[in-house]
């Protein structure tokens, strides 16, 4: 991995957390055949083509939508009552 490469591709993605995740699943694809969206006059390894795609903007990310807890009211109970409105049995 050429340091150059892991310097820029950090510029776009300030996270190193999130640029590992990002360059690991790009480099699993380019080694199942994907082709590299940069072109390059020399031999790379898939992790330095990943981190070349990710610094000139070829690759992105996106996070998950993370939904806030439901405000207020009871938890759902489960498993659910085979029969509501029925005293239980004693």
């Amino acid at each position: 991995m050429r340091n150059d490469y892991l310097q820029s591709a950090l510029q776009v993605i300030d996270d190193p957390n999130i640029l590992v995740n990002v360059v690991s699943r790009r480099v699993k694809q380019l080694k199942r055949g994907f082709r590299p969206l940069v072109v390059s006059l020399e031999k790379l390894s898939p992790t330095d083509i990943a981190l070349r795609e990710i610094a000139e903007g070829r690759i992105t990310y996106a996070l998950p939508r993370q939904d806030p807890p439901p405000r207020g009211g009871n938890p759902p109970v489960w498993p659910p009552d085979p029969n509501p409105g029925l005293p239980s049995p004693s």
